[in-house]
């Protein structure tokens, strides 16, 4: 019965493993990638089909000549007895026992060469780089495509022989040419020659192993940076090249002692080789750094360390940055931000994490939508390009109203829509976004012809389609929207090997049996983005934030593809958190995809054309890659720079901007990516009352992530789409507190790698985000508001602080968010802009500059609500003041608590108004005058933006 049980568990889960292969095989098909599927097959298959003939050829002859070599005749032991019955077993059965002996193990070594299916397809699709190393003048081509399979190939090798070796003395043994325990010879001569030839073997490989250990150096750890250090050349390499004659002296004297009697000068070689491999690869080289080099290891060191910092830089794309100087002079005018009004206007309100929960619980509109994410992108929208914040309304299978098999995979099987919010625009009267496109059916000003969502983010299980049964669109009065699918995805199901197939792979029998399937039904599934462009291109890896984009009226997503090694020589590796998949220290984004989300069509966009690494594998699968000039231009223009690509060259080049190997060494003038002062980016909350207090910025935490702005730079014209990461100095002290540099990238249409480095000049103290975030967090008015808000269960929610150059000086803009006690959806709060060590805030961003005395002569501010009088001096005044603010903002939380939004946002500006004559009173109560705007007004819901300046007044949040 257990063995019926165990057979019955073996068919059936062969029968899977058949039935994945064969899905496999139509869903490559089905996207028109076949030739890619039979490539990858071929490339798995190949390898591990040589390597296991090859080891079984060995193998076999090996055993073969061990049995030819069994003595017919020997004075008997006390073993011989037990070998004989053995022979006398095995005997008319051996060479059918040699073969299955061979197989076995050639199946084992063989087989795991499959998984060096990419290793193979480099190496068998080599490119040049066109530069050489360094050390061994080797073009860079060889260390990235051939060594790799090379080392791997003589390493199996040696461990092969060895498998062999010890086998063929067990056999010698059972035939009787190795005793054990006899007063007579313990090993005849032909067995003697026998293991000497394959001893002699597994020198000359040693030897091979030894010559490609000299290309490892390149990658050596034991100096100050990666690549081969002082030692490795001087002490390391010489080992190396001696311990190579000595394997070919050891393999000479193993087939030598073929001739002599015992195993003395084998014995003696392998002695001597062990020892100076101990000796002079180990303990000389130790030596050597220790005495030699440590005493003086700047002198010793220093042109290998300009190696590393030349290959380092080229390797992750920053040998062309441009830096240039920052001269932060802190002397905007009004006219400066009439100048740069795009760029300022543009400031986020909206936080990707804040304003995707708000999507969820205002545009889900159905428990079966949800929004995983919200991207940054840009949008011409009123003949001006804004920034906006998108998300897709993808499908949510785990709320549907039933869990029905019908429901899951037949009624339900798609998202709908999308919804676009101007990332610097929020209502007035709610708190809420401001929409480009919303609701369902769609409506707003960017028009999405297809809205159908069949292929997204996280989406997992399949999806039948023309099925008996039409599927839900979405809901309307008196009878819901169905459709049937008119795309190109999909697997057809008209056969029952395919539903069998399908069944076995899913573990649904209902495939087999449903009444709901026909001839013209077919089956999604990858419908997860990430996995579709993982399987059909798993030599590459993706940044882990694809992003949605309205194109054509239709909506397609945009991954970026990168190559990677771990084999460019001299350069500094890295390890990642995200989906790299492991160390490297090459990186390239060669490749833009894009997935439609209604048919789900791939299309692999090479825009690196001279990647030698995205050309090896182009050469392996020309069907699936495409000209970068064949995207179309829709787009085009949404194209943006890796935020993952970003993040690892901002990590590298915090040390690699220094260029002179004896200030590297010293590391004095290494920066640091800035830490998070702030928790809102992570949806954190602020505890009851509290604000986020200034936090010590050391070498360790979170730090600063990469952030999406639409600014213009010094010296340009127009307004970029740019990625921006600011850097400290790398200390533990206050000096983090201080801006070093930021680093931007743009987003060109034409995917061309453009990196700028702006730095501050040395003696100049330009404050960071931790010291910008200090300075808000003690700012009396602000704190004070804080508290106000964080009363009665509330809390307040910190944004990220966002940089924005204008002209020749730094804006620092914060927005500021509510959570209720009651939870529900953060709703925005305020602004804040930090310029000149001081720090305002407003309901609106020209509210906030109009604090700023150099900025609100132009614009003045509006008539506070309600005819409220300017306030008198005196603590009475304060003390009456305040216990206004307490009330109107209790008023407002009772507001928010029966959900009368208009209300609470009428309250809240109070609040504003009172805190800002709060701050007159005390100013004069102080002896000065400070010409203080209310924090906020009345104003009315806008989706436009208006230039902060004189004729634009005052604007509405969003503005």
């Amino acid at each position: 019965m257990v063995v019926l049980v165990v057979v019955l568990l073996g068919l059936f889960l062969s029968a899977r493993g058949l039935a994945g292969f064969y899905t496999d095989y139509l869903w490559f098909d089905s996207v028109g990638f076949g030739p890619t599927w039979r490539g990858l097959l071929w490339a798995r298959f190949a390898p591990a089909a040589v390597f296991t003939v090859l080891f079984f050829v060995l193998m076999l002859l090996s055993l073969s000549i061990a049995d030819r070599l069994a003595p017919r005749t020997r004075a008997l032991g006390p073993e011989d007895e037990m070998l004989a019955r053995y022979q006398q077993s095995v005997g008319p059965y051996a060479g059918r026992i040699r073969i299955v002996i061979a197989a076995v193990f050639a199946l084992l070594a063989g087989g795991s060469v499959a998984g060096e299916w990419q290793r193979w397809i480099l190496f068998t699709h080599a490119q040049s780089f066109g530069v050489k190393d360094p050390q061994f003048h080797q073009d860079i081509g060889f260390y990235v495509f051939r060594l790799p399979f090379l080392t791997f190939l003589f390493d199996w090798l040696f461990a092969g022989l060895i498998i062999v070796l010890i086998v063929t003395a067990i056999a010698h043994y059972l035939n009787g040419g190795i005793r054990l325990q006899t007063p007579f010879q313990r090993v005849t001569p032909q067995v003697k020659a026998h293991l000497s030839v394959i001893l002699g073997l597994m020198a000359l490989v040693k030897t091979a192993q030894y010559f490609l250990a000299r290309y490892e150096l390149n990658f050596s750890g034991r100096g100050v940076v990666e690549g081969a250090s002082k030692t490795d050349v001087a002490a390391q390499l010489p080992a190396l090249n001696l311990l190579m004659v000595i394997s070919i002296v050891a393999a000479g004297l193993f087939v030598w002692n073929i001739w002599r009697r015992g195993w003395v000068l084998p014995v003696i070689a392998v002695g001597l080789w062990g020892f100076v491999a101990l000796v002079i690869g180990t303990i000389v080289p130790a030596a050597y750094q220790q005495f030699f080099v440590q005493p003086n290891e700047l002198a010793k060191e220093k042109p290998y360390i300009a190696r590393n910092i030349h290959a380092t830089r080229e390797a992750f794309g920053l040998a062309n940055i441009k830096a240039a100087q920052f001269n932060n002079r802190n002397n905007l005018t009004r006219a400066n931000l009439d100048e740069n009004n795009r760029t300022i206007s543009n400031a986020r309100l909206w936080e990707s994490s804040v304003i995707a929960s708000n999507f969820q619980q205002f545009q889900s509109l159905q428990t079966y939508y949800k929004f995983n994410n919200a991207d940054t992108d840009r949008y011409v929208v009123d003949n001006q390009l804004r920034q906006v914040l998108i998300s897709a309304r993808e499908l949510n299978p785990d709320d549907l109203p039933s869990q029905s098999w019908v429901n899951r995979h037949v009624v339900y099987t798609h998202g709908y829509g999308a919804v676009v919010s101007p990332a610097n625009s929020v209502n007035a009267q709610s708190g809420q976004p401001d929409y480009l496109l919303q609701d369902i059916p769609g409506r707003g000003q960017i028009p999405l012809k297809q809205p159908r969502v069949y292929f997204g983010e996280k989406l997992k299980d399949y999806s039948l389609v023309d099925a008996k049964q039409a599927e839900f669109d979405y809901p309307k009065k008196g009878a819901d929207a169905t459709t049937r699918y008119r795309g190109a995805a999909g697997v057809g199901l008209s056969s029952w090997l395919r539903k069998a197939a399908f069944a076995l792979r899913f573990g649904d029998q209902n495939l087999l049996i449903s009444s709901q399937i026909d001839d013209k039904t077919r089956i999604i599934f990858r419908k997860d983005i990430t996995e579709r462009v993982q399987a059909a291109a798993p030599f590459l890896t993706f940044d882990g934030d694809p992003y949605p984009v309205i194109a054509d009226g239709r909506l397609v997503w945009v991954l970026d593809g990168f190559t990677t090694s771990d084999h460019y020589p001299y350069s500094q590796s890295m390890s990642p958190d995200t989906g790299t998949g492991g160390n490297f220290n090459y990186i390239r984004n060669s490749v833009k995809v894009t997935v439609d989300a209604y048919d789900g069509t791939i299309t692999y966009y090479v825009v690196d054309q001279k990647d030698p690494v995205i050309k090896a594998y182009r050469s392996a699968f020309p069907e699936l890659f495409t000209d970068f000039a064949k995207m179309p231009q829709a787009v085009k223009d949404h194209l943006r720079y890796p935020q993952d690509l970003f993040r690892y060259q901002t990590d590298v080049y915090r040390k690699y901007h220094v260029q002179s190997p004896t200030a590297f060494f010293s590391g004095a003038g290494f920066w640091e990516v800035s830490a998070d002062p702030t928790t809102a980016g992570n949806t954190s909350t602020v505890a009851t009352g509290v604000t986020n207090g200034p936090q010590n910025a050391s070498s360790s935490g979170k730090r600063v992530d990469p952030l999406y702005v639409l600014s213009r730079l010094p010296g340009q014209q127009t307004e970029e789409f740019l990625i921006l990461r600011p850097f400290v100095p790398l200390s533990k002290g206050d000096s983090q507190n201080r801006l070093s540099a930021f680093m931007v990238a743009r987003a060109d249409p034409n995917a061309k790698q453009q990196l700028e480095s702006l730095e501050m000049p040395d003696g100049l103290t330009v404050p960071g985000p931790v010291q910008v975030n200090r300075t808000i967090n003690t700012t009396q008015a602000i704190s004070e508001k804080f508290t106000l808000l964080g009363r009665g269960g509330s809390s307040v929610l910190q944004g990220s602080i966002q940089i924005i150059p204008v002209k020749d000086s730094l804006l620092y803009v914060q927005p500021i968010y509510v959570l209720s006690e009651n939870g529900g959806q953060p709703t925005f709060g305020f602004v804040i802009v930090s310029y000149g060590g001081e720090a305002k805030f407003g309901a609106t961003l020209e509210d906030a500059l109009n604090q700023f005395r150099q900025f609100s002569g132009i614009a003045p501010p509006p008539p506070t609500s309600g005819g409220a009088q300017a306030p008198a001096t005196g603590s009475s005044t304060i003390d009456q003041l305040l216990q206004q603010a307490n009330a109107a903002y209790a008023d407002a939380q009772k507001a928010l608590a029966a959900k009368d939004l208009a209300t609470y946002q009428a309250k809240i500006d109070e609040v504003g108004t009172i805190l800002g004559q709060l701050s007159n009173a005390r100013a004069s109560e102080s002896g000065t005058t400070t010409t203080t705007k209310p924090s906020s007004g009345s104003s009315s819901s806008t989706s436009s933006t208006t230039r902060p300046g004189a004729k634009g007044g005052a604007q509405a949040l969003g503005r």
